[in-house]
């Protein structure tokens, strides 16, 4: 049997924070596109108010939701072991992704 070093097992993450990192780049590519058709669509057919301020607000939370995917890209990046993610980025990241989703809805509907 063999003695575990003093702070406990030694942690083998494998592949985990880069598929994390590629996962998290994949969900900011696919809000990027997001936003895109938002904007697009809010100004088709000419721009109004109302289409003009739900295109602001798209972009605004694309983005805060880039701002925390991009400190967690660049936490898994620096660390052998990374942080876990805080609640409150994962809460900000939560809700700026149903927030675009339903300023999204919005302009279709």
């Amino acid at each position: 049997m063999t003695a575990e070093p003093a702070g406990g097992p030694t942690r083998d993450p494998g592949l985990q924070p880069e598929r994390t990192r590629l996962a998290w780049r994949r969900t900011t590519l696919s809000g990027t596109a997001a936003a895109v058709l938002a904007v697009k669509t809010a100004l088709h057919g000419g721009a109004t108010a109302t289409g003009v301020l739900v295109c602001a607000l798209c972009v605004a939370l694309w983005l805060g939701f880039l701002l925390v995917a991009h400190r967690r890209i660049r936490t898994l990046a620096a660390a052998h072991v990374p942080a876990a993610l805080t609640p409150r980025q994962a809460t900000a990241a939560v809700l700026c992704t149903v927030a675009l989703a339903v300023c999204a809805a919005a302009l279709v509907f």
